[in-house]
């Protein structure tokens, strides 16, 4: 006996309705950092500060991580294929892996500029860089608020990634501020390369978690909120229920879940009847709607799978 449950329904309408939000919570987001991108850039052009200019550059790297998730919505939309049976969810994974990724590469420049800076800090208009400088940081806040309000920066990798890089970039925007209003006091130009490599080291540590995160996605690793022996566990409480084996659980893509498994069941019990209270327990109990089950008893063989 073999079945396969898919979305419900209102499964359906739930994700829908998260994906509106974050398409509208993305779109703010990347109106507001092109916006103050092209107010660094020409600001950093009028004050003569690098720093201002290096932070234009991050917000160019926040715009484009930010139009690229919207990409990564837009195309995980598109309907199935034949040849794609899954459809295109997973490359919102792939767009979150590029956006990891670009956060190290940032990160890198950043320590790389730092260090050329220790041995020569240049004199910089401070006072302008502290005013531009501060406002960036209002406008990414802003947007990081726009996201929380509107998005899914908890469960949804590709909102999630996009969302550290406008952190990483509000903390470069701090750091600014006070390496300026260092340098404005005590002409201690020095401040500004220190004060970069902190906040490289957390743009890092940011970065690390969102890599780790999608490879493990595609890797069709166990989700990280879903419990791989107490889903077990539950199955063989089922009445009648012998055995559950080649069990496999992995995320498709942010906020949906899938699961293959065999039961073995006593041969005088019913296959429908446990196939629905198994369907039934993996949806209310673990959110699973996308399951596939095999009901097998004593006379069902098969051969050995290799996973």
């Amino acid at each position: 006996m073999h079945s396969h449950h898919d979305q419900n329904h209102s499964h359906g309408h739930g994700h829908n309705h998260y994906a509106s939000n974050n398409k509208r919570g993305l779109t703010i987001a990347l109106l507001i950092t092109t916006s103050i991108m092209f107010l660094e850039f020409f600001g950093g052009l009028i004050t003569n500060s690098l720093a201002l200019l290096s932070d234009s550059g991050h917000m160019l790297s926040d715009a484009t991580s930010l139009f690229l998730s919207l990409v990564a919505m837009w195309i995980a939309t598109k309907p199935m294929r034949s040849t794609k049976t899954y459809g295109f969810h997973r490359f919102e994974i792939l767009a979150a892996l590029f956006n990891g990724v670009t956060l190290f590469v940032i990160a890198g420049f950043i320590v790389k500029e730092a260090y050329e800076r220790f041995w020569d800090p240049p004199t910089v208009a401070s006072g302008s860089m502290m005013l531009i400088a501060s406002i960036g940081l209002f406008a990414n806040l802003l947007s990081a608020w726009v996201l929380m309000r509107k998005g899914d920066v908890k469960d949804n990798i590709n909102v999630r990634s996009a969302y550290l890089h406008i952190i990483g970039d509000a903390l470069g925007s701090v750091g600014a501020i006070l390496a300026g209003f260092l340098m404005l006091l005590f002409e201690w130009y020095v401040a500004d390369p220190i004060i970069s490599v902190i906040v490289a080291i957390l743009i890092l540590k940011s970065a690390w978690g969102i890599i780790k995160h999608a490879v493990h996605i595609l890797m069709e690793g166990t989700p990280v909120s879903i419990d791989y022996e107490k889903v077990k566990n539950t199955l063989l409480k089922i009445d009648g229920v012998k055995d559950v084996h080649d069990l496999h659980i992995w995320t498709i893509t942010s906020n949906m879940h899938s699961l293959t498994c065999h039961v073995v069941i006593e041969d005088t019990m019913n296959e429908q009847d446990i196939l629905q209270k198994a369907i039934l327990i993996l949806g209310d109990k673990f959110h699973m709607n996308h399951v596939t089950i095999q009901i097998e008893k004593s006379n069902t063989h098969h051969p050995e799978l290799e996973v």
